[in-house]
């Protein structure tokens, strides 16, 4: 008598190659008693894929006028001062509130140099992250996922295939990359300069009126000798 053996098992993502994988296992084998169901020893693996789609900015506007849905993955301060219109926020990363000793040394240096000069907030993961879209998308929902720099929207791609969401988009190196004007935007800045805060803000102002002051004295003794020379004959020497 010939026995059969059947087994399935539920698809998987695997998180280093970012395609989801199902398996089919069948056995056959033979028992003079009659037919039997045993575990199967040889695999029959059937590899199915489901590749995140890494976009530019165009591509994007596509994908959305396609029927994609943008969800922002960034911290709420980044969020708050540039977001694409009607896209949804579901940050990656939450502000770290915790008080144990450890946290708040950790803190403190954080808020006195990267949140000082960079405007970082101090974060951990958000561990309700893969539940909130679960709980407004079904698997099947097209998705297209923007952050500053493109490595947060990377991140959350790779827990939501995991989760079983089968169709996802992230615009390539994020929207510090977009071009003014690409996106109908809401908030007090630019989408590509959300990610900009702190001293460094004020460092880069400074920087370009010094700069623009270097040029216009270059351009003045390049064009003006004579004038130029004069005028610093009339500086005090000391």
């Amino acid at each position: 008598m010939a026995g059969i053996a059947f087994g399935t098992c539920c698809s998987t993502i695997s998180s280093t190659s970012n395609f989801r994988t199902s398996w089919l296992k069948l056995e056959t084998s033979t028992h003079r008693g009659g037919t039997i169901l045993k575990k199967p020893n040889n695999v029959r693996t059937l590899a199915i894929r489901a590749e995140v789609n890494f976009v530019s900015a165009d591509e994007a506007k596509e994908l959305i006028a396609e029927g994609y849905t943008v969800i922002d993955v960034r911290d709420k301060s980044q969020y708050d001062r540039a977001h694409i219109k009607s896209c949804y926020h579901v940050p990656l990363f939450i502000e770290n509130q915790d008080n144990d000793i450890g946290t708040i040394v950790k803190r403190t240096v954080h808020n006195n140099f990267s949140g000082l000069f960079f405007g970082l907030p101090f974060t951990k993961p958000n561990p309700e992250f893969v539940q909130s879209v679960k709980g407004q998308f079904s698997p099947q929902s097209k998705l297209l996922l923007v952050c500053q720099e493109g490595l947060r929207s990377a991140a959350a791609a790779s827990r939501l295939e995991q989760a079983g969401f089968q169709d996802i988009a992230c615009i390539t190196s994020g929207l510090q990359k977009v071009k003014p004007g690409a996106f109908d935007a809401v908030g007090s800045t630019e989408l590509q300069d959300a990610g900009k805060a702190g001293l460094i803000t004020v460092q880069g102002k400074i920087s370009a009126v010094l700069g623009t002051v270097l040029v216009c004295a270059y351009l003045f003794i390049t064009f003006f000798p004579d004038q130029a020379e004069k005028l610093l004959q009339l500086a005090p020497t000391g």
